[in-house]
């Protein structure tokens, strides 16, 4: 192997696969880069569960392979002071050729290196990579961290003729994104949460404008203008969310996002370990109150303007639930709607009806 690269477009490709290397020390090759010269160069990585390929068009002198370790690689660019570095393999090692530099580095044999899933499925289907991101970001902190079950463990992603939906929860708070656009197929998927976080790395990256989506049996592939990453599916059910989405509401308030965060940021410091707050509105009174206590540190209550409708009610809340999905919420003011003591609160923007949020109360 053997040719002359630019190093901002190596470094740019290995900042896209990082998060996919493994770490598991019983098999070295999975802390490796796979690097091929053929028609064009490429960069590959995979932890077993994922893997990833990045493809740069390019001249090579001569055809090869190698692995090498990707801390160590990704280091030695790094430092390199040259704009430019030659490639090349030197006694079954890779040598690193720049301006006033020399860098031989070990490699592990390239036939130990797993090889990525090849599905060659047309059945996709294009998405603004922005809206994608954003609809990822929107949803993931609320699926759970534990894979105990699953289901939870994952971000479900339901395309249907008219939209694509990516949800999460973790049974204590659910977040749904809503991408208006037709689409040619319908298909249903879950991600396992680690590889969420993956690809969402990898789209933050990605220059595309648009990125192609394609599931198959046990895997899902994201196919952009040379990259491909695919990842193994959940094989479990994610649960009919539908059903606990309260229909109507017993009470309403619309308030400025800004005040609700502001509320909650307050009421943190003053609810201990707890992180509870209470949540009191009076419509006919035209009052939203917020109070937390903790013995150690003393009490707050405090009052926002809000437009209100319906029945008196006093419910608790996990505080951090309440502002995790407030960041997902583009419009200025959110409407709350209550479903009565014990039920579900679901948050909406007031202007963008595409997220919907849905936390559960605390116990008394």
């Amino acid at each position: 192997m053997l040719f002359t690269i630019q190093k901002d477009k190596l470094l740019h490709a290995i900042s896209i696969i990082e998060r996919v290397v493994g770490k598991k020390e019983s098999l070295p090759v999975l802390s490796c880069v796979l690097l091929e010269g053929g028609k064009d160069f490429s960069v590959r990585a995979t932890n077993l569960e994922s893997g990833i390929q990045v493809v740069i068009p390019m001249e090579i002198k001569e055809k090869g392979m190698i692995a090498v370790p990707v801390v160590v690689f990704h280091q030695t660019l790094k430092s390199i002071i040259g704009e430019k570095v030659v490639l090349k393999v030197e006694g079954g090692n890779l040598l690193i050729e720049s301006k006033g530099s020399k860098t031989l580095i070990k490699a592990i044999p390239h036939n130990e290196f797993p090889p990525l899933p090849n599905i060659e499925s047309k059945n996709g289907v294009d998405i603004s990579r922005y809206s994608l991101l954003s609809a990822l970001q929107s949803v993931v902190y609320a699926a759970s961290p534990s894979m105990i079950r699953p289901e939870l463990g994952s971000v479900f992603i339901s395309i249907h003729k008219e939209r694509i939906l990516c949800v999460a929860t973790d049974s204590f708070r659910l977040a749904e994104k809503s991408i208006q656009q037709k689409n040619p197929t319908e298909a249903e998927f879950l991600i396992p949460l680690k590889h969420v976080t993956e690809l969402i790395h990898i789209l933050e990256r990605t220059p595309d404008e648009k990125v192609t989506l394609v599931s198959e049996e046990s895997q899902f592939v994201l196919r952009g203008q040379g990259v491909e990453f695919t990842s193994r599916i959940t094989d479990a059910q994610f649960p009919n969310y539908k059903e606990i989405l309260p229909k109507v509401f017993s009470t309403e308030a619309t308030l400025l996002k800004s005040d609700f965060s502001e509320m909650l940021r307050k009421a943190r410091v003053f609810s201990g370990s707890e992180q509870r707050v209470g949540l009191h509105v009076y419509p006919k009174k035209k009052v939203f109150d917020a109070t937390a206590q903790s013995a150690a540190i003393g009490e707050m209550s405090d009052s926002i303007d809000a437009a209100l409708t319906g029945d008196d009610v006093d419910i608790n809340f996990n505080i951090g639930y309440l502002a995790d999905g407030l960041s997902s919420i583009e419009s200025d003011s959110i409407t709350l709607g209550f479903s009565g003591p014990g039920r579900p609160l679901v948050i909406r923007g007031a202007s963008d009806q595409s997220f919907t949020y849905l936390v559960m109360p605390l116990n008394r």
